[in-house]
């Protein structure tokens, strides 16, 4: 029963590594097969990395103006990656919190196995569900981490539009007010 257990991870950790898409590697038409990514995304992936490989996610949701966290964690749920990482708090969490309850049920009784076996079975899945519980917390953790540092650069990169929107409109204000002034003073 363990060996199948361990099979079906083997299967769903290689079901995930094919259906990756590297957003630091991918052509435009790869990026576009990701679920939600469309060609007006693609594009800005695409011109964005071109500036400098994206380091992490957070430096993803900053630099390309349409992928927030909400759309952030959709695009990994559709197979994304940055360097090869999912979005944390996504894929990983999922698959670890999932097959702890797998490992700790799979101990039946054998029919023919020596109590032993069946005691040394319950140990290797008690150790093996206790270490998914532990490497289960680590990334919760870690995308906490993720999602507070993604929120505070938005935060900031927010700020920064909204300053040179304000320059903007400031010069666009001088400008107007100057022409009002060679204006008055052609009239006099």
């Amino acid at each position: 029963m363990l060996k199948k257990i361990i099979a079906a991870l083997v299967a769903l950790l290689a079901a995930t590594a094919f259906a990756a898409v590297d957003a630091n590697k991918a052509t435009q038409a790869e990026l576009e097969a990701v679920k939600g990514i469309g060609p007006a995304i693609s594009a800005k992936i695409i011109d964005e990395r071109k500036k400098g490989h994206f380091k992490d996610w957070n430096d993803l949701v900053v630099r390309v103006q349409g992928v927030g966290e909400k759309n952030a964690e959709k695009l990994s749920e559709g197979g994304l990656t940055v360097n090869g990482k999912a979005y944390s708090g996504v894929t990983p969490a999922a698959t670890t919190s999932k097959a702890a309850p797998a490992a700790t049920a799979a101990p039946a009784k054998p029919a023919s196995s020596s109590p032993r076996v069946v005691e040394a079975t319950k140990a290797t899945a008690a150790k093996a569900a206790s270490a998914t519980v532990a490497a289960g917390k680590r990334v919760k953790e870690d995308a906490k981490e993720q999602k507070d540092a993604v929120k505070e650069n938005v935060a900031d990169a927010k700020t920064k539009r909204a300053e040179k929107k304000a320059e903007k409109e400031a010069k666009k204000a001088e400008k107007a007010e100057a022409k009002a002034a060679a204006a008055s003073a052609a009239k006099k």
